[in-house]
């Protein structure tokens, strides 16, 4: 290897049953380097970790600074990582130019020889040290800030020196007999009944060890005539936070008031004379009430999805689109207020569950830490790949109608 810029990076874990060494040789070529085994140790049973070690070598520093960050989102790490370069964001919103891209996986900095963890994981940002409760008895601390609120002159991790970033989770050999769905890939041929006993049981885990579980949710719950079910979900305690977009509220609330979803009586599956202007008419009353939870109260709007969160006390983030009617009155339609809304919901979030919805739950993907298991419900399996390929290689799915599918969790969870 005669590039001049190379560096030894390290990989543990199941190596080969993975398939993590393939990823991180291929993305070292697709990049414009080259690369040496130096060794590769692997385990002699099932449940042993390898190792390997591997030389990466490029033509320019800077190429292999990015083959390094890249090589990072599956867990391989400098050998000898060094410390950190800072620089200042040069303004508001714009990070120096060779900043640090970050992964969705738990991180570490390192500064002056000390290692800091960095406070939440979020994939496509870039890390900031700051210095809290100054003076003597002052402390430094590292975040992960999205390039929309960076401000001018913060110090920015810059290259991929002085950063390490931890393995992707893996499912432990106990937990994969016990949790079967999250060791494959999304499918409909998969016994449903044990699928849906596997989520319930982890759902108990964790409100047990005292953390939330957070909903994605798309306007097909309503449309398939689960809202029910979510309400008994709800008010059984395991549905911690809400994210969705104006569609789900906003024809949860038209079924609340008409009994209709898109127009469509829920009870007969048949159109109704004048339903297309239910859902505009259903916008419009909860912003005569000024919000859902004003709406609740006043006794506007007695049922559904909503008026459980509400009344159980639940936060709920409504962030909208270019295309919604209305909105209601608590959608964001500022999607960057809206990023900063979700953002500040997912301390305690031990589990997440999307059901029926793709940008959705991309978005919420997106700025979840990797750490979070991950399960995504829909009758199209695309949803969950594209999940998955957009960064959220922790995504399992579930491929079924999501009607069948909350009924059945219902049953487990509210009975």
């Amino acid at each position: 290897m005669d590039a001049p810029h190379s560096t030894t990076v390290a990989v543990t874990g199941h190596l080969m049953d993975t398939g993590i060494l393939a990823r991180v040789l291929d993305d070292v070529l697709e990049y414009g380097g080259d690369y040496l085994i130096e060794s590769l140790d692997l385990g002699r049973r099932h449940e042993d970790e390898s190792r390997a070690l591997v030389r990466v070598s490029a033509g320019e520093g800077d190429l292999l600074e990015r083959i390094v960050m890249r090589l990072q989102t599956h867990g391989a790490n400098p050998v000898d990582p060094g410390t950190a370069t800072l620089r200042p964001a040069p303004a508001d919103g714009v990070f120096p130019d060779d900043f640090y891209s970050t992964t969705n996986l738990d991180t570490c900095v390192r500064l002056d020889r000390e290692w800091l963890p960095v406070d939440r994981a979020e994939m496509d940002c870039g890390l900031v040290v700051d210095e809290v409760d100054g003076g003597a008895g002052g402390r430094v601390v590292v975040r992960t800030v999205p390039v929309s609120d960076v401000r001018a002159g913060a110090a920015v991790v810059c290259g991929a020196r002085g950063v390490r970033v931890e393995m992707p989770p893996a499912v432990a050999r106990g937990e994969e007999e016990a949790f079967g769905f999250m060791s494959s890939a999304a499918s409909s041929e998969k016994p449903q009944v044990v699928l849906v006993r596997q989520i319930a049981e982890r759902m108990r885990e964790v409100k047990a060890a005292g953390q939330k579980v957070l909903w994605v949710g798309g306007p097909a719950v309503v449309h398939t005539g689960a809202a029910p079910a979510m309400v008994r979900l709800v008010e059984a305690g395991y549905v911690d936070v809400l994210f969705a977009g104006n569609a789900l509220a906003t024809h949860d609330i038209e079924a609340a008031l008409f009994g209709t979803s898109l127009g469509v009586d829920l009870a007969k599956g048949a159109g109704v004379p004048h339903g297309h202007e239910h859902h505009i008419r259903a916008i419009n009353t909860i912003r005569r009430a000024g919000s859902i939870a004003a709406a609740v109260a006043s006794g506007v709007l007695t049922g559904g999805v909503m008026h459980a969160m509400v009344r159980a006390g639940r936060p709920f983030v409504l962030v909208g689109s270019v295309r919604d009617d209305g909105p209601l009155p608590d959608v964001y339609t500022d999607v960057i207020g809206g990023q900063r809304a979700m953002r500040a919901q997912l301390p305690g979030v031990g589990f997440c569950i999307m059901v029926a919805t793709m940008l959705h739950a991309i978005a919420t993907g997106n700025i979840l830490p990797a750490s979070v298991p991950l399960v995504c419900v829909d009758i199209n399996p695309a949803t969950v790949t594209k999940l998955a390929d957009r960064g959220s290689a922790q995504a399992m799915g579930i491929v079924t109608d999501i009607g069948l599918f909350l009924e059945q969790l219902a049953r487990e969870l509210a009975p």
